[in-house]
């Protein structure tokens, strides 16, 4: 029995031994998970969402008057005024009434094309 302790006392003291002589890991092997799920994070998510929102302050950028556009409330029309100091345009929705609607810019969805037309652009 005595024996049996002995061996498992310095089987013991041969780990604790064996456990101080490993390295821990650095700090840059700890890090390194975190920052390939970051970059990773990035070429999934943020960068593609900076490309969409510049292309769309591009487009709102170029509309103009004449232009046929469609609103986020999915409403057709052709712009008849625009008031970027304001962040307004004026939008006209039935010609033979006359209707027009203030929005504001970022209510535009996307752009048509120049000119009213019955048909909307299948773009």
């Amino acid at each position: 029995m005595e024996s049996m302790l002995v061996t498992l006392v310095s089987r013991a003291a041969l780990f604790a031994q064996e456990a101080e002589a490993e390295p821990t890991g650095s700090l840059f092997n700890m890090l390194l998970p975190f920052v390939a799920i970051f970059a990773l994070f990035y070429f999934i998510l943020i960068r593609p969402q900076r490309r969409e929102q510049a292309r769309r302050q591009a487009m709102l950028g170029e509309v103009k008057k004449n232009d046929r556009v469609l609103t986020s409330g999915g409403i057709y029309g052709v712009v008849a005024n625009v008031n970027r100091d304001a962040d307004e345009v004026t939008v006209k929705v039935d010609e033979a009434t006359n209707t027009k609607l203030r929005l504001t810019l970022s209510s535009i969805a996307r752009v048509l094309g120049d000119g009213p037309s019955g048909q909307p652009d299948n773009k």
